[in-house]
């Protein structure tokens, strides 16, 4: 029955032409098309939309929405779900202008049978390392969960229960309907990890497939911290914006599930990683993405 479901794909892009179209065309080469192609673009200079609006003889509707303004990943993912669901979709498959599914992915997303009240998502590969473009937490089998790094590390069987996905994650409506839309206040680095936990809160597990698999280049410096039962991980040398984002979006993400206190641990947790793994601490940054992030000031950074 999955033949018929109409399937969309949404990203988000801004000033990456090489990569969107890259996206786009590993889209066509899918073995399961999808009925639509959403692209949000958020105010390109180059020549990103006229790249996008040239493609022909696409299997799919391509639809490339040009954004009111810049409202970063989030706002472009939010409005093209949107736009998605409008038009009739059954269920959106989430990406990343600079993820590019492998041909068997989407096929292999709807099989033995699909279930829309079960997010499934795609495994991400980075193309240089071979390993997890993240790593990815896996039920462990006692209750728990574990972090994996590849696939060489995954349980058996072709579908593995998994917490907290965005890229690559299939979201029926029934799903949408459930939690709503995605907060595209948050920007950036901030979305991934709020929506997932929406999803988990409204009671629908999110499943790994095994044969669905995406490559995604993925950071190249991360240090991991396990801390009180925690996992922390920190990017090396993030710039300005990318880190006021992340520590903002994460501190406002900790207020609203456990209150000030998490809060407040996760902004010392980065001014304390900022300094010793950085060697720069940039202070100011820090606590003004807390102080914006705690009072509940989101949207694009006006610093």
């Amino acid at each position: 029955m999955t033949k018929d479901l109409p399937i969309a794909v949404v990203f988000a892009t801004m000033n990456r032409a090489e990569v969107a179209v890259r996206c786009v065309r590993a889209l066509a080469a899918q073995t399961r098309v999808p009925a639509w192609v959403v692209v949000a673009d958020n105010v390109s200079s180059d020549d990103t939309v006229e790249r996008l609006d040239a493609l022909a003889g696409l299997p799919f509707e391509l639809l490339v929405h040009r954004m009111g303004k810049n409202r970063g990943n989030a706002g472009g993912v939010q409005e093209a779900m949107e736009l998605a669901f409008a038009r009739g979709a059954a269920a959106v498959w989430i990406l990343d202008d600079d993820s590019w599914p492998r041909p068997e992915a989407l096929a292999a997303l709807l099989t033995n049978p699909w279930n829309p009240h079960v997010v499934r998502h795609a495994l991400q590969i980075d193309p240089e390392t071979h390993r997890f473009t993240w790593p990815l937490q896996v039920a462990d089998g006692k209750g728990g969960w574990r972090l994996v790094e590849s696939l060489e590390e995954m349980p058996e069987g072709d579908f593995v229960r998994s917490r907290i996905i965005w890229t690559g994650a299939l979201v029926s409506r029934e799903v949408r309907e459930k939690v709503g839309p995605v907060n595209g206040e948050l920007f950036i680095r901030g979305e991934d990890e709020e929506y997932p936990w929406r999803i988990e809160q409204a009671g629908y597990p999110q499943e790994a497939v095994k044969h669905a698999v995406m490559d995604h280049p993925g950071p190249g410096h991360i240090v991991h911290w396990r801390f009180l039962g925690k996992n922390f991980f920190f990017e090396r040398g993030l710039a300005d914006w990318k880190l006021y984002y992340k520590v903002r979006n994460m501190v406002w993400f900790k207020r609203q599930q456990g209150g000030g206190l998490r809060a407040m641990a996760m902004a010392f947790t980065y001014a304390l990683a900022t300094a010793w793994i950085d060697g720069n601490p940039r202070a100011s940054l820090i606590w003004g993405a807390a102080r914006d992030g705690w009072r509940g000031r989101l949207g694009k950074w006006q610093g």
